[in-house]
């Protein structure tokens, strides 16, 4: 089969790997879509430091556990299938089921995060292999290019979630990538609010606004915490930082106000350095974020299945396998795009895959 593999810190195109064969628990689908994540970006251009840092965290999995850096690495894990087999003794959905699940297999262990593996298939191929019990059958309505967006809406709706914050209380948003962009749409759909959000990128901006946030500035002409008093706005809002570049947090301590939670969802793989000082004196709490539960992952994808969170202008471009490669680079342009998708199969067959699974409320009726 086909798949796009990370080999020394580039995406190459194979059509020799073998199709994987699904042991007990496991389900076997062929990937209709799989969106490309800002993580994998950066996995690709900094693994070997995370790994570094991997192996001196103690207390947690991690996402390197065993995996080989100089042999090829398989990536995509915002994915959606159809269901092809399902393995000895295994209890599945029916073939041509449209599925979608968490990027996790569960182990003797417990539930294992799969995002990077020298020999298990990810989203960017033709097919991989699924945990049978981790399995959420898209439903009926729903575009699987839309579908693919549950897991980094996710992100957000469990950022919003550590927060704690209450309906009715502002919040502010640093960075609209994808991160930040699912962490506005979550707070808009909690109640939250006013929004205030920045980023450099117009596009960006934009994409904020149209996703819920009540205003976004540009933090060259205006900082986001003085747009915050402007508007005058109380109780003391949440801050969310969703850039994750050093310096930032601490520039955060030094303009927050006082008493305020910083939920830190941008991922820095730099040391950084904070002035202590600055969240004593204001006594200012932090909460570090990552990924999501289960039921989380679950209630985003309801939440996009029900037109609760309108996730389509994310979507900026698709590929096929042979241009991940080209996906990941055109991403670096944050005028030019939000997310790529990347298309394993023909258009006319998704296109037969949305007609025969999802009919229409027309059809239904």
């Amino acid at each position: 089969m086909r798949a796009s593999v990370l080999r020394k810190g580039s995406m190459v195109y194979r059509d020799d790997v073998p199709t994987p064969v699904p042991g007990e628990g496991q389900v076997l689908i062929r990937v209709l879509a799989c969106g490309v994540c800002g993580g994998d970006l950066h996995f690709a251009e900094h693994g070997a430091q995370l790994a570094e840092l991997a192996e001196k965290m103690t207390g947690a999995p991690t996402l390197t556990d065993g995996l080989d850096l100089d042999a090829d690495v398989f990536m995509g894990h915002e994915y959606v299938g159809e269901v092809v087999a399902a393995g000895p003794g295994t209890e599945a959905p029916e073939p041509g089921t449209v599925v979608t699940s968490m990027p996790a297999m569960i182990t003797a262990g417990g539930m294992r995060p799969r995002l990077y593996s020298n020999t298990s298939p990810g989203g960017y191929a033709d097919f991989m292999l699924l945990d049978a019990a981790l399995l959420l059958p898209v439903p009926d309505g729903l575009d699987p290019r839309l579908a693919t967006l549950a897991e980094p809406m996710a992100v957000g709706l469990h950022a919003v979630t550590m927060s704690s914050i209450e309906p009715g209380t502002g919040a502010i948003v640093i960075g609209c990538g994808p991160a930040g962009i699912a962490v506005i749409a979550a707070l808009k759909a909690h109640g939250a609010g006013p929004i205030i959000a920045s980023d450099l990128s117009p596009a960006r901006r934009g994409l904020g606004r149209m996703m819920g946030a009540d205003e976004v500035v540009d933090p060259r002409t205006e900082g986001v915490f003085d747009a915050w008093e402007r508007t005058g706005a109380h109780p003391t809002p949440v801050v969310f930082e969703a850039v994750g570049v050093p310096g930032m947090l601490d520039d955060v301590l030094r303009r927050a106000p006082f008493a305020a939670r910083v939920v830190v969802v941008g991922a820095s793989m730099e040391p950084d350095a904070i002035t202590p000082y600055y969240g004593i004196a204001k006594e200012i709490s932090f909460q570090f974020v990552q990924a999501y539960t289960p039921d989380e992952f679950a209630e985003s994808l309801r939440r996009i299945a029900d037109g609760e969170i309108d996730v389509e202008p994310m979507i900026t471009g698709e590929v096929g396998l042979e241009d991940v490669e080209s996906a990941f680079a055109d991403l670096g342009d944050p005028e030019r795009h939000c997310k790529i998708l990347v298309i394993p199969v023909a258009e006319h067959e998704l296109t037969a895959v949305r007609t025969t699974a999802y009919p229409s409320n027309e059809s239904r009726s």
